[in-house]
């Protein structure tokens, strides 16, 4: 799919998975909406990125919000291009030592944002999406999605954040099922061990001891393999209704 003199939404687009996204699209002609809810990161990233690329800021979960950043979108140019990159993680075990169970709030919060948010972009874009001109065999956009291998062997303390990536993979085929009619096309790549600012500050003993984890190549991602693997998409018409493991082979021990 061509996606030059098109728009693409990335939302968490500030930083990390996100912001790589960003430049890859740029770089393929598209103008970026970028959405986040850190003000700061997202000017600042637009900012780098160039006059192609602009900020909105927008709550994943709030569905008003998020018409507000599609609408931009589309302002922008026909939308078909949307990464679903915001997203947050708590790290907490069901019981405490004192057998106290873990805060359902919290549990939930991770739930509306990761798993809810998803959706909520999902549907509102995929609602402007559908009015756009079809491309080849009726072709309109590509939605991405982005779970983890946390849905597949989540760790001790990550219910919460298993069970909303876990949703999204689950999501992904009925979603494909539903938008075919319209010629959207859904898919969404599970990372492993991604090496993004959150893990900078861990020091290289801990980060190499990480890699190390890895069958191969004994390193950590990167968010330009993301990056790479969401063109590699766009660029495969026939490629629908898929969850993409990105992780080196990696099998996530329990902690």
């Amino acid at each position: 799919m061509d996606i030059s003199s098109s728009s693409a939404l990335i939302t968490g687009g500030a930083s990390g998975l996100g912001a790589a996204t960003a430049e890859a699209a740029l770089e393929r002609g598209a103008t970026v909406v970028i959405v986040d809810l850190n003000e700061a990161a997202g000017h600042s990233t637009a900012e780098r990125l160039g006059s192609n690329a602009l900020f909105v800021r927008a709550d994943v979960s709030d569905a008003s919000q998020v018409e507000e950043a599609v609408s931009a979108a589309m302002d922008a140019g026909p939308l078909r291009l949307v990464v679903n990159c915001a997203g947050i993680a708590i790290g907490e075990r069901m019981l405490d030592r004192e057998g106290n169970h873990a805060s359902l709030e919290r549990f939930q919060k991770v739930l509306n944002v990761n798993l809810v948010g998803t959706y909520t972009v999902s549907a509102i874009a995929a609602a402007a999406m559908a009015k756009t001109e079809p491309l080849e065999f009726g072709e309109r956009g590509l939605i991405v999605n982005t779970a983890s291998v946390a849905a597949y062997e989540g760790q001790i303390g990550q219910t919460a954040y298993s069970a909303s990536k876990g949703g999204i993979v689950g999501l992904t085929v009925p979603m494909a099922r539903d938008l075919s009619s319209v010629g959207i096309r859904v898919n969404t790549i599970a990372p492993g061990i991604i090496d993004t600012p959150l893990l900078a500050g861990l020091g290289d003993a801990v980060r190499d001891s990480l890699a190390a984890t890895v069958p191969f190549p004994k390193r950590l991602g990167t968010p330009e393999d993301y990056a790479t693997l969401v063109m590699a998409l766009v660029d495969n018409g026939y490629m629908n209704g898929e969850t993409i493991r990105m992780d080196g082979a990696l099998r996530m021990a329990p902690k």
